[in-house]
Formats: C-alpha cells, sequence, structure tokens
C-alpha cells in the first residue's frame, strides 16, 4: 500500500468508531441485495462479507492491516460497495478491498472520483447476463459426519439467488432412534466446535426433509449407494460428494453412478488406485469435463501442496520431512479401547498418540516434481479441531527468514493461491484462533526459521472447515460454475 494512504490517528477514537460503524451497518443491505438479486458475492481481502454482521465487516476491513501493514478503512470501501450496489451487473465475485486499495494507490492519481473508477474496473460486467452456469446443480450428500455437515452448512450459505449449488439430500443409513430426523437436524443445527448453524432450521416429518434458510433438504435413508432413484425426490444430473469413505477407489464409489439421478461423484478423503487426487488451487486444472469420479485429498495433502508448490517453484526442493500435529478424529477411542491400528486404541483426549500419515507421499500425486522427496510421520494431540504441519525442507539455494516470509506473504495476498494460503505475522495465535478458517493453510510467519538452505516452516489448518471450502471449491469445478473475479490479474 502507498505510503500516502496511511491514516492519521483520529482525535477522538470513540467517534471514529462510531462513523465506521454506522458505515458497516448500511453495507449489509448492500451487500446482501448484491447477492440475492445480483449473484455479486463482495469480500474484503478475500474474506466474505455477505450475511455478516456490523463487527465481522469491521473486524475483516481490520484484518487488512496486518497483512498489508496499512489500514482499510470503512470510509474507503463503503463508497466502493454503494457504486457498485447502483450498478446493473452481471453475476461476479468482487473483491471491494482491493478495489479500494487500488484506487487511493493508482486510480486516485489519474484524477478519477471513487465512481468512476469503480465504472472503469466493472465497466465490461455492466449489463453482462453471462451466468455462471446454465441451470442451478443438485449436490447429494452421501453421509453426515463432520465433513458432510461441514460441506452442507457452506452450501447452504451460498446458496443466495439459487442460481449455483443447490443442497438437495443428504443420504444416511438409519439411526435407531424413533426421531432420527430430528436429531440429525439438530447435529446440523449446533456443532461444539463450529458453533450454532447461522440461520433457521425446521424439520418437516411428514416429507422426511429439513429446511434450513429456505433450502428443503431431503433425508434418504440407504446401504447401498447403487440403488437409490434420486429422480423421485426430483433431483437430477446430482454430484454425490461421499463423506463416508468406505469406498475409495474408481470401483466401489461408481456405485453411485448407478443410481438413478447421478452424474458425477466426489470422494473427500484421498483416493486410491488411478483415481485423480485433487487440490483446489494447484492441480485443479486437471480436471477434464469427461471426469466422473474424482477425489478431494485429504486435509493435511491440501494444506500442505500450496505452500511446498510455492516454495518449489521459487527457492527449489531438494528433500523434506512433513510433521503434522493433527487433533483427534472420530477414528480413534474417546477411551482406551481395541482398535486395529497401532497406538490409535489408547484414550484420544488423553494422549499424544503417534501414526502415520500418508499426506507426504499423497503430495507426489498432486505435485509429481515432488514425488519420492518427502518423508512424513503424524502426532495426535489432544484437540478436537485444527491441526499444524511442520515442513522441515532443504532447499536448493539459500535463503533468509525475511526473504522467505516476504515471499509467502506476498503469495498470500496476491497470487492465485491466496484462496488457499492465509498469512498471519501474530506472535499470540494458538490453534483455536484459526477454527473457522477458510484456506487451506494459515503461514505462521513468527514460526519460521532459516538458516541457509534449511527451512522450517509451520502452517496451522482447520482440518474440518478449511478442507471443506477446498471440497466446496472442486465441487463448483466439476458443476461447471465460474465467476468472473474483480479487480481482474494483473
Amino acid at each position: 500500500m502507498a505510503e500516502s494512504r496511511k491514516r492519521k490517528r483520529p482525535d477522538d477514537y470513540f467517534g471514529d468508531w462510531k462513523q465506521r460503524e454506522a458505515l458497516a451497518e448500511g453495507m449489509i443491505p448492500l451487500v446482501g441485495a448484491l447477492a440475492r438479486e445480483k449473484n455479486v458475492k463482495t469480500y474484503v481481502y478475500g474474506k466474505s462479507l455477505v450475511n455478516q454482521s456490523v463487527l465481522d465487516i469491521m473486524r475483516t476491513h481490520r484484518y487488512v492491516r496486518q497483512v498489508e501493514e496499512n489500514e482499510l478503512s470503512e470510509f474507503e470501501t463503503y463508497p466502493v460497495i454503494k457504486e457498485l450496489a447502483g450498478l446493473n451487473l452481471g453475476p461476479a465475485h468482487i473483491d471491494v478491498g482491493r478495489i479500494a486499495v487500488n484506487y487511493f494507490d493508482r486510480g486516485q492519481g489519474q484524477g478519477l472520483s471513487v465512481e468512476e473508477y469503480v465504472q472503469q474496473t466493472v465497466q465490461d460486467l455492466v449489463g453482462a447476463t453471462d451466468k455462471p452456469v446454465d441451470q442451478p446443480v443438485d449436490v447429494v450428500l452421501y453421509g453426515f459426519g463432520r465433513i458432510g455437515r461441514l460441506v452442507a452448512r457452506i452450501l447452504i450459505d451460498k446458496t443466495d439467488g439459487g442460481a449455483g449449488l443447490r443442497l438437495r439430500a443428504i443420504v444416511t443409513r438409519k439411526g435407531k432412534a424413533p426421531n432420527d430426523l430430528e436429531k440429525r437436524a439438530s447435529l446440523l443445527r449446533r456443532d461444539s466446535v463450529h458453533g450454532a448453524f447461522n440461520g433457521t432450521i425446521r424439520v418437516d416429518e411428514e416429507r422426511q426433509s429439513f429446511v434450513a434458510n429456505g433450502n428443503e433438504v431431503r433425508v434418504i435413508y440407504a446401504d447401498d449407494p447403487s440403488t437409490i432413484d434420486y429422480t423421485a425426490y426430483g433431483i437430477n444430473n446430482a454430484i454425490v460428494v461421499d463423506n463416508t469413505g468406505v469406498w475409495r477407489d474408481e470401483a466401489g464409489l461408481s456405485q453411485h453412478l448407478r443410481s438413478k439421478g447421478v452424474a458425477k461423484v466426489i470422494l473427500t478423503a484421498p483416493g486410491k488406485g488411478s483415481l485423480k487426487n485433487i487440490v483446489a488451487g494447484i492441480n485443479n486444472d486437471i480436471i477434464e469435463d469427461s471426469d466422473t469420479i474424482i477425489s478431494a485429498a485429504s486435509c493435511t495433502t491440501n494444506a500442505i501442496a500450496p505452500p511446498l508448490k510455492c516454495i518449489d517453484d521459487q527457492f527449489g526442493i531438494k528433500a523434506g520431512h512433513v510433521e503434522t500435529v493433527h487433533a483427534y478424529t472420530n477414528d480413534q477411542n474417546l477411551i482406551d479401547n481395541y482398535h486395529k491400528a497401532e497406538r490409535r486404541g489408547r484414550s484420544a483426549p488423553l494422549n499424544m498418540v503417534i501414526t502415520e500419515t500418508g499426506a507426504a507421499k499423497a503430495v507426489g500425486k498432486v505435485l509429481p516434481q515432488l514425488d519420492g522427496l518427502l518423508t512424513g510421520n503424524a502426532i495426535r494431540v489432544p484437540t478436537p479441531n485444527v491441526s499444524m504441519a511442520i515442513l522441515n525442507l532443504t532447499l536448493t539455494q539459500e535463503t533468509t527468514k525475511e526473504e522467505l516470509n516476504e515471499f509467502m506473504r506476498n503469495m498470500a495476498l496476491h497470487s492465485p493461491l491466496r484462496k488457499q494460503i492465509d498469512y498471519s505475522n501474530s506472535t499470540e495465535v494458538v490453534s483455536s484462533d484459526f477454527v473457522g478458517s477458510r484456506h487451506a493453510c494459515i503461514y505462521d510467519a513468527q514460526a519460521t526459521i532459516v538458516n541457509g538452505n534449511q527451512a522450517v516452516l509451520y502452517l496451522w489448518y482447520d482440518n474440518e472447515f478449511g478442507y471443506s471450502c477446498q471440497v466446496h471449491r472442486i465441487l463448483e469445478q466439476m458443476a461447471g460454475i465460474k465467476y468472473k473475479t474483480y479487480p481482474k490479474e494483473n
């Protein structure tokens, strides 16, 4: 950011706060109308403004100060949003924070008003009628565990005008409780880690469905993925997201394709055999229209692949070791009990448990240039969510901590991987601070260690929600949904 943009200290902090609070409050109806009526999603440095509270919006503006080392004020973004709201725009994703910064760093020097600069930036979007997809795409969640429920929250949150992905059904086994449907809905409504569902949920026992923020989601009970007639529920050409992990190869997952109304399948676990393992932002370009089954890889592979690609492209990687400090999962036991895997039978909330991870090896499927260069191991620890990957890398050239951190900061802010990599420069953050992060990983700059060509990098990741966001990005691509983005990439 330009030095001239630095704001002076206000004479009255409280008065300044109230003015900015009023502006943030004024943004909410404008942002909502843009999303609902025009399918225009607004962001500030990648953080969505849709369905956010006044304080959420103000915190988002404050975030820019950490990563850009300069303030971004509601005084600067509000005029941008107001101008966008008055234009006849087609569907798009617009980062109003970046537009505001670009204006004050460049546009203002060109003698343009804010309104003129905004119009110039989105001029080819005015009057546009192109849709991100011809018609809404049906989605079915097969399995409704931790990842299934979080993907459901994301889909419902992003329904907006209903022109993109539509969650139509979940498939699960029938529970023994007589009020099974209510129990399923309750698990979506309340979450001990991620908090309450942002909206309303009602149960319709007669139609065997629940309605979340106006989205009716049918609940289908089945044990065999190949025998369901989805068309009987009005579901056609659906993408099934298999969250069970029971079937992980093409032969097993192809059972879904034998059901009426299914077009494609995404597995939320590492795929086996010849199945394509995809990490959004890294190798999603290999997805072809003809692909009917793909894997979204693992949460750890999604966390480490983006920074590994950046480091390898810039500095080169000779060899490395990945150690994951991973939150415990449902696969482990609450108290000591039999488990087929080594050590995992011991109580998860009471122990650190050394176990294996296939993430280091799996990186070779996503980044072939690193195949065979990385080893890996894992330690399960007594926290329910948010994990850390520690990359101990031998580089092909020497560097410094400052150079490496600045490079990664730039990647997190300005590269095509900014949805995958976030950046933290705080000395006080801990794992719980990253619950709900939508990024595949968060680079912890303060923890970086560099000694010549040896580098140790620390990456936080919400192994539940951040991974689910990566799954959603692949889901949009499989559905053929593509939004125009502004400001355009240079």
